[in-house]
């Protein structure tokens, strides 16, 4: 009797490929986009567990649920196998009654891949309702959460932004400050908005955080652009400066994370808004607040001087942290793991890597296991991450974990920028707290005599 012998098959390691991913899919990043429209209601073409992602878009944006409606299809088998636009258009003619003056309507990877044309129905339905309806093809398989952003963006902006020939004078629209890993991040477009607020800027819109139609359609008035993100928004930006000559600004300059980066970002906007003079004096009375905050609040952080560190993040937070751990907390970072692309974060982040003289290992795109298997290797002293990094280096002779980075573990009730002067105290006051916990007993020493 013959034995054939099979050849063994090369194991082949997918590095592009991610097995255990940080980020959610794009109908996440869509319906995080859309639920920043003012009074909307989003209608999740999908099963339910899908309409789960749904609702966490919802609590991300920190919405009203009294003002934003989300509903659901919630399709079943046969919906899956056989096509759901049947229950889509009664699902639709159901809602006629709720008084939101849009509805968008978000496609899960289910009815796209059995070929439901969400744009036909609502074509269709669309004199049967008093409210707008917009169809967006967002299913999980066309990206990440951030892909998500950027399709979303872009159907609202072909659908509702006008050409108004008339500039208004001084005037900016703030583009993706959702696409953030801040879990607070509402603060940071705070700032950003009292920040141009004193340099005599006017916001037109914000896409999208309590954002109004009227705004959207107002979007092509404004001289200027920011995005507040290295993940997403990039498209859209560029959408208004081909489309409505809307220049972007500060682009090239990391986020306003840190001392230098927020002096950066500042002189930036001085520059294009002809307002040195008021920034010139934001600058030296914010650096001053915080370093006369540290030395009277005893900010104590030497035991974490030149210790290795490693940074897990989205690069919006990422690439500014790595100047501000550098410069202000004479960290030295070993590993820099970004949970986005080197096509959108790859030029800021080499540019920064080239300034500072530093030769960390970078990796784009990362997932949980490539995180994991690196830490285990290098054993940096601290990781800067999330709740999913703190249960990385258990086992691991890893002395601390700051825990800056979305999904965190703590609780908050106020929202707190990571942006500008604040911003720094309250990453400082973070760190030290964690610092400070590391050395708290978890053992009762004592009985207590009551």
């Amino acid at each position: 009797m013959m034995i054939k012998v099979m050849k063994e098959t090369p194991l082949i390691v997918a590095e592009d490929k991610c097995h255990d991913p940080y980020l959610r899919c794009a109908f996440y990043g869509a319906a995080q986009t859309v639920m920043g429209v003012s009074g909307s209601c989003t209608l999740a073409h999908s099963p339910q567990g899908c309409y789960l992602l749904a609702e966490r878009a919802f609590e991300w944006q920190n919405e009203d649920y009294t003002k934003t409606e989300i509903l659901c299809t919630k399709l079943c088998e046969d919906e899956i196998v056989f096509g759901g636009e049947n229950i889509l258009t009664r699902t639709i003619l159901d809602a006629s009654s709720l008084k939101n003056p849009i509805m968008f309507v978000l496609s899960a990877c289910g009815p796209e891949i059995v070929g439901d044309n969400i744009s036909a129905v609502c074509e269709n339905v669309s004199d049967k309702v008093h409210f707008r309806l917009l169809p967006i093809e967002c299913a999980g398989f066309r990206g990440t959460q951030y892909d998500g952003i950027d399709i979303a963006l872009d159907s609202i902006l072909k659908n509702f932004a006008l050409d108004k020939s008339k500039k208004r004078i001084n005037s900016v629209c703030i583009i993706a400050p959702h696409a953030n890993a801040n879990p607070t991040w509402m603060a940071d477009l705070t700032w950003v908005k009292n920040v141009l607020f004193e340099i005599g800027v006017d916001v037109i819109t914000t896409l999208t955080h309590r954002t109004s139609l009227n705004e959207i359609a107002d979007i092509s008035a404004a001289e200027k652009s920011i995005v507040l993100s290295h993940d997403a928004g990039q498209k859209a930006a560029t959408y208004l400066a081909k489309e409505f000559d809307v220049e972007q600004i500060c682009h090239n300059v990391p986020l306003p994370i840190g001392l230098t980066n927020t002096r950066r970002w500042l002189t930036e906007l001085g520059k294009t808004f002809n307002a040195r003079h008021v920034v010139e004096n934001l600058i030296p009375k914010g650096e001053n607040m915080v370093v006369d905050q540290c030395r009277r609040k005893w900010i104590e952080l030497y035991s974490i001087s030149r210790l290795s560190t490693a940074i897990v993040a989205d690069a919006t937070v990422g690439i500014p942290l790595v100047r501000f751990i550098t410069e202000d907390l004479e960290l030295i970072p070993e590993l820099v793991y970004l949970r986005s692309s080197k096509n959108v974060a790859g030029a800021i982040i080499e540019n920064e890597l080239q300034q500072l003289d530093l030769k960390p290992k970078v990796v784009y795109h990362t997932d949980v296991y490539q995180t994991r298997k690196s830490l285990v290797e290098i054993e940096p002293n601290i990781v800067i991450g999330s709740n999913i990094e703190k249960h990385a280096i258990e086992g691991l002779n890893t002395h601390y974990i700051f825990q800056l980075i979305s999904p965190i573990q703590r609780f908050r009730m106020i929202n707190r920028e990571y942006f500008g002067y604040t911003g720094i105290l309250n990453l400082l006051e973070s760190i030290q707290n964690e610092v400070w916990d590391k050395y708290r007993s978890k053992e009762t020493r004592y009985k207590a005599r009551w």
